[in-house]
């Protein structure tokens, strides 16, 4: 059985938040092999829950007109560029492509309907629909001081806007980067998981939306099945670079209430290939603290007690 204080390692989240009729772990899993990049999650989202217009800015990089997770972005559907991988050695796994490369604008016409096949320059696109990941150990919960972010029944995190008091804490101790300020506003946003939904027994309106059912709720443990028979069914059909992640529940963050299914490695997709809860070290900090602070009092006494004497 883990440790209940664990800040590592596998947990059931919401029993240990204290909720004694919790419900069955629920969550997202994000196929990226089938996402089109035709961002209805976003604007579903942003529907549903009254999230405020970001604009319309054209980054100038690629058709990814949202560029990251934010308070009035709570899903990013990430557009990756790159030249189509050479065909890998026999004895080179994995993928054989650096890294995201800037290739210009994408034109109207396809590659090579211009200027002839043989000077063809053919790349590739990676979709991925980007969201809060729900970690199984949040850190964001940690350094909250309000009580703002909280534990659902669901296993899920969420914020109350209502008491959030703007301090920011929560912003730095994600390891992903999630969690973001309103301009003007001052407090933190993300993604609920449509707690109101799921409360009326819905599926989440990004879920909800996404025609090719790449973004798929359910279950967490029933979706974990599902992913790897899904990573199995890739590999069988040749691409060996398909993989999972965010699913582990022995990871720095006890594994993820949304995980992806990824084409290449979590740094082209601008993960963090390894993340830590931010907080794991904090009881051993503030005890080395404590002990260094008695050790201070123990000096401070014995050097009056042998003045005096």
């Amino acid at each position: 059985m883990p440790d209940a204080d664990s800040r590592h390692g596998p947990l059931d989240p919401a029993p240990d938040a204290g909720w004694t009729d919790a419900r069955p772990r629920m969550g997202f899993f994000t196929d990226t092999s089938v996402c089109i990049g035709c961002k209805a999650c976003e604007v579903a989202c942003k529907e549903w829950n009254d999230v405020p217009g970001s604009g319309l800015d054209l980054l100038g990089m690629s058709y990814d007109n949202t560029g990251a997770l934010t308070a009035n972005s709570w899903r990013h559907v990430a557009f990756v560029e790159q030249p189509r991988p050479a065909a890998p050695a026999a004895d080179a796994p994995g993928s054989s492509v650096a890294g995201p490369q800037f290739l210009g604008m994408p034109g109207a016409r396809p590659p090579g309907r211009g200027t002839g096949a043989e000077t063809r320059s053919d790349f590739r696109w990676l979709m991925m629909s980007d969201v809060c990941k729900h970690c199984t150990h949040a850190a964001c919960l940690d350094v909250c001081p309000t009580g703002s972010l909280f534990r659902t029944e669901f296993g899920t995190v969420v914020v109350q806007e209502d008491i959030c008091n703007g301090c920011g804490y929560c912003i730095p101790a994600c390891p992903y980067g999630v969690i973001d300020q309103r301009r003007g506003d001052g407090r933190a946003w993300k993604c609920t998981l449509c707690y109101d939904r799921l409360g009326a027994g819905l599926t989440p309106a990004c879920a909800q939306a996404c025609p090719t059912e790449s973004i798929q709720y359910g279950p967490l443990d029933e979706l974990r099945e599902r992913a790897a028979h899904r990573v199995a069914t890739l590999h069988e059909r040749g691409v060996p670079q398909a993989r999972l992640y965010g699913h582990d529940p022995t990871d720095g963050v006890g594994g993820d209430g949304a995980f992806f299914l990824l084409l290449d490695e979590p740094e082209v997709y601008g993960l963090p290939p390894d993340p830590v809860v931010t907080t794991r070290d904090l009881p051993r900090m503030w005890k080395r603290a404590g002990l260094a602070a008695l050790a201070m009092a123990a000096a401070a006494v014995a050097a009056f007690v042998g003045g005096s004497s």
